[in-house]
Order: structure tokens, then C-alpha cells, then sequence
């Protein structure tokens, strides 16, 4: 199982977390909490593997609390204000959920906790040093190399996906599904559509619901994924 902290000052808030930690097999909630500072009293005592924390809190918010702990689990942040999410992913966050959110995007959040977990080795065991920057991919009757900042986009094609990297005039074609990449993507790519994942470091222009990589590519915008693209990008426009 895994263990799970549930942080946020409003009581509503915080008991739908716990009530969506109950309804996840792999999750247990090992304590519910009304600030940081209560949650950093239970970790004087206890360790956890994940924390769902709100970002506006009373006395301590969300990120300084993350920032205050020497080794800090994994953190989702939980919030109603989209101007943080950029800030969230640089501290290491490996989801934002924007609140209201439902039981899916939770459960989204919840899988790439798994993930992550079991990604982790010991020093015995060799996929412990493996690049972070590498992924393997299937491809025909062949296994490729594939620097994961060298993808530009990845794109759904009924039971295939096409990933399309720098250099490269054509895609590597691998059976697989979009959910199991995605969860091994690095926060950075965001789910901009239910055919279309992109690396935000790519993007060159957006125009109403188009991204633009260059001049020849571009990515439309799907109803479902609007609110968060636009957080993020709230989150990165300069204004006067």
C-alpha cells in the first residue's frame, strides 16, 4: 500500500481527498490534516510516501511547507488557483490537480504516484542506472533509444502511437497505449488532447485553441484539456 498524507484547510476539500484515497486500491490515507504545520508535526514521527497538499493555507502554504522538508515525498498539489502550476512542476510535483477535480483526475494522479514508486530500484538492481533522459520504445521488430527531450509531440493513432522527435522527418510507430506513456513522461508534457501529448518546451505560438511548433506544425486544443493548458499558460504570460 501506499501511504498517503492528505493536507488542506478546508474541511469539505479534505474529505474528498480521503474519500478518493479510500476508493483507490493501492492508496491508504495515513492522516488528514488542517495545515502544514500539523502535517509537519505527524512527520516528525511518521514517514509517508506521497502528499496531496493544498497550496493556500493559513500560516504556512503549500509550497514553502514542500520546500521546508529535507527529503519530501511525492507531491500532487491540490488547488482552485491555476497561477501556481508552473511553480508546482518546478519544485518537483508530479501532478497539479485544479480544483474542482474529479474521481479520474485524481486517479490520474494516483497512477503516476504508482508509477513513479515502482520505477524506484535499489543500487543492486541495473535499472537503477538508467538515464532519466532515456526511454525505450518497440518499433517494428526492433527496440530504439528515444531521448525523452528530444520528443516533440506523441500522437494517438487508434491502437499505435506516432512519436515525433527532433531531426526526425518521420515518427517512431509503437503499440502503445497514450495513458502508459504518458505516465512515464516528465512533467513537462501535458495532455493537450485525447490524440495529442506535448512537450511544453516545444511550443513556439498559441493561437485561440491551436499550438504551434513551427511554421508546418500545428496541435489543436481539445475541449477536455483547455483548463489546464490555460493554467499553465496563465502561469508563463508576462504582462505590463
Amino acid at each position: 500500500m501506499i501511504r498517503c498524507l492528505a493536507i488542506d484547510d478546508e474541511p469539505l476539500a479534505l474529505w474528498q481527498i480521503a474519500n478518493y484515497i479510500e476508493k483507490v486500491p493501492f492508496l491508504e490515507l495515513a492522516a488528514s490534516c488542517r495545515s502544514a504545520l500539523e502535517a509537519r508535526t505527524f512527520l516528525e514521527h511518521d514517514t509517508i510516501d506521497a502528499i496531496f497538499c493544498d497550496i493556500n493555507m493559513p500560516d504556512l502554504n503549500g509550497m514553502d511547507f514542500v520546500k521546508s522538508l529535507d527529503v519530501p515525498p511525492l507531491i500532487i498539489f491540490t488547488t482552485a488557483y491555476s497561477e501556481y502550476a508552473v511553480d508546482s512542476y518546478r519544485l518537483g510535483a508530479i501532478d497539479y490537480l485544479l480544483k474542482p477535480f474529479g474521481l479520474q483526475e485524481f486517479q490520474r494522479a494516483a497512477n503516476r504516484i504508482k508509477e513513479r514508486l515502482e520505477s524506484r530500484t535499489d543500487g543492486h538492481n541495473p535499472a537503477s542506472q538508467q538515464d532519466p533522459d532515456q526511454l525505450f520504445i518497440r518499433t517494428d521488430y526492433r527496440i530504439v533509444s528515444v531521448r525523452i527531450s528530444s520528443i516533440r509531440y506523441i500522437e494517438a493513432m487508434s491502437e499505435y502511437l506516432k512519436i515525433w522527435t527532433e531531426g526526425q522527418q518521420k515518427p517512431i510507430i509503437t503499440l502503445l497505449s497514450m495513458k502508459k506513456l504518458e505516465e512515464r513522461l516528465p512533467s513537462n508534457f501535458m495532455r493537450i488532447h485525447r490524440s495529442y501529448i506535448v512537450n511544453l518546451n516545444k511550443i513556439q505560438e498559441v493561437n485561440k485553441n491551436r499550438i504551434f511548433l513551427d511554421s508546418q506544425t500545428e496541435l489543436p486544443i481539445g475541449d477536455l484539456y483547455k483548463e489546464e493548458f490555460q493554467a499553465y499558460l496563465n502561469a508563463n504570460y508576462l504582462v505590463k
